[in-house]
């Protein structure tokens, strides 16, 4: 069944590398050390042993997945993957050959980022439509597995859509919230990231992304049309831009009504988290309309808020500069605000 995908496909997949020189490591490692507590501290000094380190003087940090999205060199991987500004990255054909990776984006919501290296020609794989993949469909997997098996193919079914996970693609950005992802039973390992989830039609469906540590059959990919504006975007702008509405919000529902005692069972409440996370971001679109802390939106674009949605997921068609209708409570009262959208950088 998968014969043909695995034959076309595995020219377009690359391994992405990561380095970091020898000088900056130890840096990063003083400094990591410095911020554990006495009791964590290692006992025996760590030190980079010296033939992990090349003639360049770089040390190989961890590896990840890709696959080229444009003849010219453009591949898509995961953020995560490419997430250290000062590391290196280099990419590794299919035919072995080395390739200096240069970062063009890093998207600001979703955990998606794009690479290009010098070359043209570049065998593509052909983008499906993830907003039409179901529930129990075949779905083959292909990526750098453990950072040594180039290539490893496994394959499962999609058991899950519009997933939200509570995930840490930056460890120095915190934990932060992945949501519509899809859900496969599929085998993923550490390396797989930014790899290319595949439908039967041997088309790209998602970028294999997270695995739930201590499941099984647990892996999530991030849909493939969210990646695909990305790339319209580096063409069109020669970046990625994503809108901005500034806020940060609990969602409603019937648990958080009783338990804060709010008039509604759907909306979200604007609050933020003490002084250096307020709910309205000071100077952004939201507070030039005059949002304000513990108001509640209920709708967007006349649409209410509710089963799980946030303001972001009404977000994903507009762009900087498009105007989001919000309909707030505040103190007993609807009302209608306009918010023009700014551009998150």
């Amino acid at each position: 069944m998968w014969g043909k995908t695995i034959r076309e496909s595995t020219p377009a997949i690359v391994t992405i590398v990561i380095s970091k020189n020898i000088k900056a490591l130890k840096k990063d490692m003083a400094t990591e050390l410095m911020a554990l507590p006495p009791y964590a501290q290692p006992k025996e000094p760590m030190d980079i042993p010296p033939e992990a380190v090349d003639s360049h003087g770089m040390v190989k940090i961890g590896s990840g997945s890709g696959f080229f999205v444009d003849p010219t060199g453009i591949i898509l991987t995961n953020k995560h993957v490419i997430a250290d500004p000062n590391a290196e990255y280099t990419v590794i054909t299919n035919d072995d050959k080395h390739y200096a990776a240069t970062v063009l984006a890093r998207d600001p919501i979703d955990d998606v980022a794009i690479l290009k290296i010098d070359i043209q020609g570049a065998p593509v794989l052909p983008l499906g439509d993830s907003d039409k993949v179901a529930l129990g469909e075949p779905v083959l997997a292909i990526g750098n597995a453990l950072g040594l098996f180039k290539n490893t193919v496994s394959s499962g079914i999609i058991s899950g859509l519009s997933r939200s996970i509570q995930a840490m693609p930056d460890p120095k950005a915190g934990v932060a919230e992945m949501r519509g992802l899809i859900q496969t039973d599929t085998a993923i390992n550490p390396g797989n990231s930014g790899g290319p989830l595949f439908n039967s039609d041997c088309r790209v469906i998602g970028i294999n992304a997270a695995i739930v540590f201590g499941a099984q059959n647990l892996s999530f990919s991030i849909p493939i049309n969210t990646a695909k504006r990305d790339i319209e975007d580096i063409k069109k702008y020669g970046r990625i831009s994503r809108p901005l509405l500034g806020l940060r919000y609990l969602l409603i529902d019937k648990t958080v009504k009783e338990k804060m005692k709010l008039p509604v069972d759907y909306g979200v409440l604007v609050m933020g988290h003490g002084a250096l996370a307020p709910g309205v971001i000071p100077k952004s679109p939201a507070a030039t309309a005059g949002i304000k802390e513990k108001d509640i939106i209920l709708e967007c674009g006349g649409v209410k808020i509710e089963n799980g949605k946030t303001p972001q997921d009404f977000m994903e068609d507009k762009e900087a500069g498009d105007v989001l209708k919000l309909t707030v409570l505040r103190n007993g009262k609807e009302s209608t605000v306009n918010v023009t959208l700014g551009e998150r950088k």
